[in-house]
C-alpha cells in the first residue's frame, strides 16, 4: 500500500508542476479517458460466449455456445470469442485474462465506478478457465470450435452450426505454453479477488498452482500437439519457456510462496531471463515477465531480481528515440509499428508496460538506464500517452480506432456478430453462406461493438475501413485488455504528456 500511496503523491505533484508551467496540454480530458475506460471494458460483453446475464449491456448479443463441450461430456460453456469469429482459443483468452487482471492490480484504484465491470470481465473468463482446468486430471481443455470450419462461415454466434470440436492438452500431448499462461491468468486474477471474494481467490490460486505443475512436468508446445487447429491462428512461435517463467512469476507474486522464487532463480536462465526481446504479446511474454519481476528489485531490493530490472531497461530504451539502444519503428504520425496485421495489439501492450514500469520506478525514485543516459518515469508516461492518444483520435487521420469513441471511428468492423443483423432484429436463422452478403456489404455494421479497438493503421498512418480487411479492421480481446489499465491511469492523470 505504501508504494501505491507514494506513486499517487508523486503523480499529483508531477501533474501540478506540468500544469502550472503550462508546458503540456492534453488532447483528452479526464472524462474522455473515463469514457474510453468504460467502453474498453464494455467491449468484452460483445465477445461473451454462453448464457448472457440479466445485466448484459450490449443487448444486441444473445446466448450462444450453450452446449459447448457436451458431446465430450464436459462443461465448457462460457468464456470469450477471441476476435471477429466464433472460436474460443485458450492461449489468447488466458493472456487476455492475465492482462485484464494486471490492469486492475496496477491501476484499479483509478477505475472508480468501473471496477465492478472490470472484475466481471475477468470473472467471465476465469469461470471458464477453471472449468477447463479442473474437468479431468492431467488435462487442460484449450479450445472449442474448429477454426478451419468456422472461418468458412460468416455467421452470428447465436446461429452457430459449425462443429464445436473440443481440443485439449494432456500428459500425453503436452501444451506447456497454454497451460502456463492459464496458470498465470488464474494467479493474477486471484490477486484481483483477494479482498472482494477470498474463497474464489483461493480457488483460483490453488488451481493455478496445479495447472502450472502440469505445465512444468509435462513439457512441450501445444502447437506440436494440436498443429493445424491452433496453427497458423495462435501458433506458439516463441515456444513455451517464456510462459513457464511468466506463470511462475505470477504465482510467486500472488502467493509469495518461496518455492516459486526458488523456481525462478533455478530456471530463469534456461527459460529466457537473459534474452532481450522487444514484443509483448499473446505469444511472447518475455518483456512482460522482466517488468513484472523488476518490481521485486525496485520496491523490495530483492537482489535476485536485479537482472530483470536491467533487461526491463533494455526493453524500455529500445522504445525511446534518442537513446543509444533505440530500435523501434514509428509511423510518421508517431504510432509504434510492429506488424501489418493487428498492429495495435503491440501498441496497447507496450503502453501498459511503459506505465507499469513507470509506477515501479516511481516507488524508489529510480530511472531506466540507457547506456550513458537515463529515462525517467515521467518520460515513460509521456511516451505511453502519445500511443494512447493516437488510438483515441489524436493522429493524422483524426480518427479514433476505438469503436464508439469520438466522432469518427471504424464503421465496418470485421466481426460476425456486429456486422450481421442482431438476433433480436432478425430472429430467423441466417445460415453459414447466407451471411457473406453482410461481410461484403458497404453498409456500416448494424450493431455497434462499443469499445472495440481494431487492428489499426499501416506504417504510413493509413487505415482502410473495410470489413474484409481483417488485418486492420478486426478487433481482439488482447488488444483491449492492456488498454483498460492504460486509460484507467490517464483518467486519473490526464494532463501528463
Amino acid at each position: 500500500m505504501a508504494s501505491a500511496t507514494t506513486f499517487t503523491m508523486m503523480m499529483h505533484i508531477l501533474c501540478l508542476t506540468l500544469c502550472s508551467l503550462s508546458l503540456f496540454c492534453s488532447a483528452f480530458t479526464s472524462q474522455d479517458y473515463s469514457n474510453a475506460l468504460e467502453k474498453s471494458i464494455l467491449f468484452f460483453e460483445g465477445q461473451r460466449s454462453g448464457k448472457l446475464p440479466s445485466n448484459q449491456r450490449l443487448t444486441w448479443r444473445g446466448d450462444s455456445g450453450q452446449s459447448d463441450g457436451s458431446s465430450y461430456h464436459v462443461d465448457l460453456v462460457g468464456g470469450y470469442y477471441d476476435a471477429g469469429d466464433n472460436v474460443k482459443f485458450g492461449l489468447p483468452m488466458a493472456f487476455t485474462t492475465t492482462l485484464l487482471a494486471w490492469s486492475v492490480i496496477e491501476f484499479g484504484s483509478s477505475m472508480h465506478n468501473q471496477i465492478e465491470n472490470a472484475r466481471a470481465a475477468i470473472k467471465w473468463s476465469t469461470d471458464y478457465l477453471l472449468k477447463a482446468a479442473t474437468a479431468a486430471p492431467n488435462t487442460l481443455y484449450v479450445q472449442v470450435g474448429d477454426p478451419n470450419m468456422d472461418h468458412r462461415c460468416w455467421e452470428r454466434p447465436e446461429d452457430m452450426d459449425t462443429p464445436r470440436n473440443v481440443y485439449k492438452v494432456s500428459d500425453q500431448n503436452p501444451g506447456s505454453d497454454v497451460a502456463a499462461e492459464t496458470a498465470a491468468a488464474l494467479a493474477a486474477a486471484s490477486i484481483v479477488f483477494k479482498d472482494s471474494d477470498p474463497s474464489y481467490s483461493a480457488k483460483l490460486l490453488h488451481t493455478a498452482m496445479k495447472v502450472f505443475d502440469f505445465a512444468d512436468r509435462h513439457r512441450g508446445s501445444y502447437s506440436d500437439s494440436l498443429s493445424s487447429v491452433v496453427c497458423p491462428f495462435y501458433c506458439s512461435y516463441s515456444g513455451y519457456h517464456d510462459e513457464l517463467l511468466w506463470g511462475a512469476s505470477w504465482i510467486h507474486r500472488a502467493s509469495q510462496n518461496s518455492s516459486y522464487l526458488a523456481y525462478i532463480q533455478s530456471n530463469g536462465h534456461t527459460l529466457g531471463a537473459d534474452d532481450d526481446d522487444y514484443s509483448f504479446s499473446w505469444d511472447d511474454k518475455r518483456p512482460g515477465t522482466k517488468v513484472l519481476l523488476s518490481k521485486g528489485f525496485l520496491e523490495r531490493t530483492t537482489q535476485e531480481f536485479q537482472v530483470y530490472k536491467a533487461h526491463s531497461d533494455n526493453y524500455i530504451c529500445s522504445l525511446i528515440p534518442g537513446t543509444s539502444s533505440f530500435q523501434a519503428q514509428y509511423t510518421p504520425g508517431g504510432l509504434l509499428y510492429k506488424a501489418s496485421e493487428s498492429n495495435l495489439q503491440y501498441v496497447t501492450s507496450t503502453a501498459f508496460l511503459l506505465l507499469t514500469y513507470a509506477k515501479y520506478l516511481s516507488s524508489n525514485g529510480g530511472v531506466a538506464t540507457c547506456g550513458g543516459s537515463t529515462v525517467t518515469a515521467e518520460n515513460l508516461i509521456s511516451h505511453a500517452k502519445k500511443q494512447v492518444d493516437y488510438i483515441l483520435g489524436d493522429n493524422p487521420a483524426k480518427m479514433s480506432y476505438m469503436v464508439g469513441f469520438g466522432e469518427k471511428y471504424p464503421q465496418h468492423v470485421h466481426h460476425r456478430g456486429s456486422s450481421l443483423p442482431s438476433i433480436h432484429a432478425h430472429p430467423d436463422h441466417i445460415a453459414c453462406n447466407n451471411g457473406f452478403q453482410y461481410l461484403y456489404s458497404s453498409s456500416p455494421n448494424p450493431n455497434v461493438l462499443a469499445g472495440a479497438i481494431v487492428g489499426g493503421p499501416d506504417n504510413r498512418d493509413s487505415f482502410s475501413d473495410d470489413r474484409n480487411n481483417y488485418q486492420q479492421a478486426e478487433p481482439a480481446t488482447y488488444i483491449n485488455a492492456p488498454f483498460v489499465g492504460a486509460v484507467a491511469f490517464f483518467s486519473a492523470y490526464p494532463t501528463t504528456k
